[in-house]
């Protein structure tokens, strides 16, 4: 580890503890050189898959972006934001764990109607809308079928 105040490579650990949450180590160091101490943190670095557009473009992942989607799609509905942010946690450990290094932009959008269609039936239909392009009223009435049973017979 190279000292911040000389750049000398060779420093001495005095102190190592672990974080309360577990996830971090906090080392004291002493530069062997210039003798002034400095403090270094040490965390897991898990790297999020790159996003794999329709027209073959690719870009990092931004959970702001997530994040700005889904509360758009939850706008003035009911879902606390605990619920939004356990919903967030649950797309990201998904595409974390599938362990790709690339994932299609198309399987992102399945994983938040998937969370959206388990918070608010209405803001999965507003983000299906427009996820799926829907053309027509018809596939509105189709969506919105799929969640009130079979049409119900008049008399």
């Amino acid at each position: 580890m190279k000292c911040p105040f000389c750049q000398h490579e060779e420093t001495q650990v005095l102190d190592t503890r672990v974080s309360e949450e577990g996830d971090s180590i906090r080392r004291r160091r002493r530069c062997m050189h210039c003798d002034k101490r400095f403090t270094t943190f040490e965390r897991i670095e898990l790297a999020m898959p790159v996003i794999v557009k329709k027209n073959g473009s690719r870009t990092d992942f931004d959970p702001l972006k997530l994040r700005a989607s889904l509360m758009l799609a939850l706008r003035k509905r009911p879902v606390s934001v605990e619920a939004l942010d356990e919903a967030l946690q649950r797309i990201k450990e998904k595409l974390l764990s599938s362990g790709e290094r690339e994932v299609l932009s198309g399987h992102v959008g399945e994983l938040v109607m998937r969370e959206l269609k388990r918070l608010d039936k209405i803001a999965y239909i507003r983000f299906a809308s427009v996820y799926k392009s829907f053309e027509d009223v018809a596939e509105f009435q189709n969506m919105i079928e799929e969640f009130s049973g079979p049409p119900s017979r008049r008399k």
